[in-house]
């Protein structure tokens, strides 16, 4: 799935999660709810302008509004953890490993 898709579902899922509407949203971030509709759809490449008023108007942190975690598939999971293994300090791995163990138990 391409980027812009993920960010337009990103939004739309952290947009019903305070049950706001499009409307809602969109004259909160001061734009239109056509255009707001085409960013959740990922058809609209929206600014970075766009972006900062939206996590405002969604009082998220911008970062959150990429977080895309959730829809990863297993092997991307996998890889994820495999490439952060490889290129991490041993604090960081120490930090991992903990958190590993804290969540299987």
């Amino acid at each position: 799935m391409n980027e812009r898709k993920l960010i337009g579902q990103r939004i739309q899922e952290l947009r019903k999660k305070q049950g706001l509407s499009q409307e809602e949203l969109s004259e909160k971030a001061a734009t239109s709810p056509n255009y707001l509709s085409r960013i959740e759809r990922g058809t609209e490449n929206p600014t970075l302008d766009m972006l900062i008023k939206l996590s405002r108007a969604l009082k998220v942190e911008m970062w959150e509004m990429f977080d895309f975690g959730h829809v990863a598939t297993h092997k991307e999971l996998k890889d994820s953890l495999q490439s952060f293994a490889k290129s991490a300090d041993e604090s960081s791995l120490r930090l991992a490993s903990k958190l590993i163990r804290a969540v299987n138990r």
